[in-house]
């Protein structure tokens, strides 16, 4: 398959050494699962003191050492949490705001309407988010980026992107565009991405090209359209 704009994972991360906290979705190349891919990094030590902890119902950040740990507001959060046939995956404490919206009949939408990016002067880090929606043996999903324009804090700007699974394809979307003081945020449309078959080899694909010093937690979830078990890889730096 020919797409205009495919790139690949590997380059992509290889040759950023801070994309800050980034969200893969889209669909196996032999088009049989859903892939999920969240991961963090970190430049402050409060940053890198972090792993990811799964618990029933979903993912928590988690102090790695406690008696390191100085400010939780904006590092301490749900990354993934799960409701019947849905996914949510997000940069931060909206996965709660999306999770209580759906359980009141609103929207992905709806919930991110009520936010806006982080409050981390001078960065103002953008809040990116994914849900997945699944259906009779196929699914669709939808990324978001609540962001500062060009710096202001004074206007947030809310971007939605809906998409229809196609083999082998994903869309990925982080925080930052590169590494700088401040950091730029993430500009443009979410950046196509090839796919590979397993969860092994996406968590391999995405693990080992990111920032050895700045990378801090993954999690890769993949999960079959035909109603089999999902499989799900935690790789922590602080072990």
């Amino acid at each position: 398959m020919s797409v205009s704009g495919m790139n690949q994972i590997e380059k992509l991360l290889s040759s950023n050494t801070y994309p800050g906290r980034g969200i893969m979705i889209g669909k196996s190349a032999d088009g049989k699962q859903a892939m999920i891919a969240y991961f963090i990094m970190g430049r402050s030590e409060n940053s890198r003191n972090r792993i990811f902890e799964r618990f029933e119902g979903g993912m928590r950040t988690k102090a790695f050492d406690e008696s390191k740990l100085q400010d939780p507001s904006l590092i301490i959060y749900n990354p993934y949490l799960e409701r019947p046939n849905i996914d949510i995956v997000t940069n931060g404490d909206q996965t709660d705001t999306i999770y209580n919206a759906l359980a009141e009949g609103k929207s992905f939408e709806d919930a991110l309407m009520t936010r806006e990016f982080e409050p981390d002067c001078p960065n103002y880090t953008p809040r990116i988010s994914g849900i997945l929606y699944y259906g009779e043996g196929d699914f669709t999903y939808s990324l978001s980026i609540l962001k500062s324009a060009d710096g202001d804090p004074s206007v947030c700007n809310r971007y939605f992107y809906r998409y229809m699974p196609r083999n082998g394809i994903g869309h990925f979307i982080h925080t930052y565009e590169c590494d700088g003081n401040p950091i730029p945020s993430f500009y443009g449309e979410p950046e196509v991405v090839t796919l590979p078959n397993t969860a092994e080899e996406l968590a391999e694909l995405v693990w080992k090209n990111l920032n050895a010093d700045n990378k801090v937690s993954l999690l890769v979830r993949t999960v079959p359209l035909d109603g089999g078990e999902p499989c799900e890889i935690i790789i922590n730096k602080n072990v």
